[in-house]
């Protein structure tokens, strides 16, 4: 006796529904990264090799998350189907797919630093639900086949009420489960925050900083552009009330912070450049900001540092960590910060609210842990941060680069004056000079707008006669040091891109 191709398909994805929704929900009395979803989800991208990690971001940009969560939903939807097809005849087939499928959620949640043994649960509550809920629904479809009942037959009701059950039921699971995960009075807790740091909004006027009418971006990112490149599949929600920061590992004396703590100490506001050592030559992963907070040297200067010490070792309440040599976060020519504000206001979830780590010069994977709860002072011998595994440099300064904004590539622009502009880079050194090469002729210097701060990206442009036709121009930065940029391409891995950015562009 068989079950029809579709009921049996039916059965399957009706399973994993099911299983899915009571792990969601349970993780929301937990942890919500306990749920099966997302802690497999979290496991794919620990375990993501570092070219692969590239190709998501080169490809997907920012979205490169919600690629990996629809992957998952269509390779579960799949399995689901086949699961069903495969148990036809008997329930086992499907049964041993689910209990392979629940004990790899168990594995991955198990495997993530962030969670305790409790939160097995989740994923346990997981495989309970997905088990019975097909095995069930099975039963009830063969007991149709068996009495061969029609459209009005007892046990065909039963299997249909019995299947749109379980789809409202894990519907109400699921969405219970994100509220419930949600529940946190992040927005509030951020409102209170952003209050209070109105005093310390950035005053300095940034007048000629940028050639945004020529197209350059403007000087300062707005929040909601900022870019956002980390490893967090679901955004960690903390209220400040609920944040602390402990410093330990090689110092005299162990220290633990509170918000209120951070916030009664000498609060600065610095505008930084924030570089992602995934951009490629010319790439988008770049930003600036001014943000608010307390020098990291001067917290360290509380704990005393032992002479042995040379790396800061921050760690996320997501399990991230970050490696920053001490001796840059200890420069006095750097603002180094633990930082609670950004652009005016408190720090957006998604970059890091309640507390982040800011440091000048340094690509962000070993510079800037977002949602920071640890502070380990050590070496880098004795600890190894998360993306040196993977391939990168333990040590990551940034480097002097530029990129071309107008005009962009392919595009057509009137023949005549053409302005080309653009930005360059080379945080805690300064730019001193950009040139421009149009269709292998000379290099020629470009216009500087203001430079506020070394900590900060300069805007530059300069205007060419062109005729019309097909042009290419080449950009390269000489920071204050008298480095001109690399015309030699390489890779983001292991401490960043490098090589001129170019660009093709048609005049009419």
């Amino acid at each position: 006796m068989r079950i029809p191709t579709g009921v049996a398909m039916l059965i399957g994805v009706l399973g994993v529904a099911a299983a899915l929704a009571a792990g969601h929900l349970v993780a929301a009395f937990i942890d919500p990264n306990a749920s099966p979803f997302l802690a497999v989800g979290n496991a794919a991208i620990d375990l993501t090799p570092s070219w692969l990690k590239e190709f998501a971001v080169t490809s997907f940009g920012t979205a490169d998350k919600t690629v990996l969560l629809a992957g998952m939903a269509v390779f579960l939807l799949v399995a689901a189907c086949v699961a069903g097809l495969l148990s036809r005849r008997s329930p086992i087939p499907g049964t041993v797919l689910a209990v392979m499928l629940g004990g790899l959620a168990i594995v991955a949640v198990f495997s993530r630093t962030d969670l305790g043994q409790l939160a097995s649960i989740a994923p346990l509550a997981s495989l309970v639900a997905g088990v019975m809920t097909f095995r069930r629904l099975h039963a009830a479809a063969l007991r149709v086949r068996e009495v061969g009942g029609g459209p009005d037959s007892p046990e065909r009701r039963t299997f249909l009420i019995g299947s749109a059950g379980v789809a409202v039921g894990a519907g109400i699971a699921g969405i219970a489960g994100q509220l419930l995960g949600s529940r946190v009075d992040v927005e509030g807790s951020r409102a209170a925050v952003t209050q209070r740091l109105a005093k310390y909004r950035e005053q300095s006027g940034v007048a000629g900083a940028d050639f945004a009418q020529d197209g350059t971006p403007t000087y300062l990112t707005p929040n909601d552009t900022f870019y956002r490149i980390d490893t967090a599949l679901s955004v960690p929600r903390m209220r400040a009330e609920d944040w602390s920061l402990r410093i330990h590992g090689m110092v005299d004396r162990e220290l633990t912070l509170s918000f209120d703590d951070v916030m009664g100490m000498d609060l600065i506001t610095r505008t930084v450049t924030m570089t992602c050592v995934s951009d490629d030559v010319g790439g988008p992963y770049i930003s600036t900001a001014p943000f608010t907070g307390v020098l990291l040297r001067d917290l360290l200067a509380k704990v005393g540092v032992h002479s042995g010490a040379d790396q800061v070792f921050s760690t996320s309440v997501d399990g991230y960590t970050a490696g920053s040599p001490l001796e840059v976060i200890m420069d006095k020519g750097r603002n180094a910060m633990l930082a609670v504000g950004m652009n005016g206001e408190a720090l957006p979830p998604e970059h890091g609210f309640p507390a982040r780590l800011v440091v000048p010069g340094l690509y962000g994977y070993v510079s800037a842990t977002k949602w920071v709860t640890d502070v380990e002072l050590t070496t880098f011998d004795a600890k190894t941060q998360y993306w040196v595994p993977r391939g990168y440099s333990a040590k990551a300064p940034v480097k002097t680069e530029s990129r071309i904004d107008s005009p962009r590539g392919q595009s057509s622009v009137p023949a005549g004056k053409v302005v080309v502009a653009g930005i360059a880079w080379a945080q805690t050194k300064g730019i001193a000079k950009v040139e421009l090469q149009m269709d292998g002729g000379p290099w020629q210097e470009a216009d500087l707008a203001v430079q506020p701060t070394k900590e900060a990206w300069r805007m530059w442009r300069r205007t060419f006669d062109l005729r019309p036709g097909s042009h290419t121009v080449l950009v390269r930065a000489t920071d204050s040091t008298g480095y001109t940029q690399t015309m030699d391409r390489a890779d983001p891995i292991p401490d960043g891109a490098t090589g001129l950015h170019s660009v093709v562009f048609t005049t009419a």
